[in-house]
């Protein structure tokens, strides 16, 4: 995936909501690249001959900091989008 192209809006209410949604858009992509990733790293690691116990608790422990981080993230994506569906009068989801 390449950079997307932001080009500048006409201004108007119904761009900014609109550039608004796509930017969740677009981090929504962004997390599932870096969740997709970060699986296949897991994959690769339990994957490997010489792994030990220990290794595969700290593999936890950074997995679930990790899922932790990105359901914040999506808390605040959910916070983002209702907020811009209250500024469409569609209200909430």
């Amino acid at each position: 995936m390449g950079m997307p192209i932001i080009r500048p809006g006409n201004g108007s209410r119904d761009q900014a909501i609109t550039d608004v949604i796509e930017s969740i858009a677009l981090q929504e992509t962004a997390l599932s690249h870096i969740l997709n990733a970060e699986g296949e790293k897991m994959q690769a690691f339990i994957a490997a001959k010489d792994i030990q116990p220990n290794d595969l608790l700290r593999l936890n422990c950074a997995v679930a900091k990790f899922v932790r981080t990105i359901t914040k993230l999506e808390f605040l994506l959910d916070a983002k989008l209702e907020l811009a569906l209250n500024f469409t009068g569609e209200g909430a989801c």
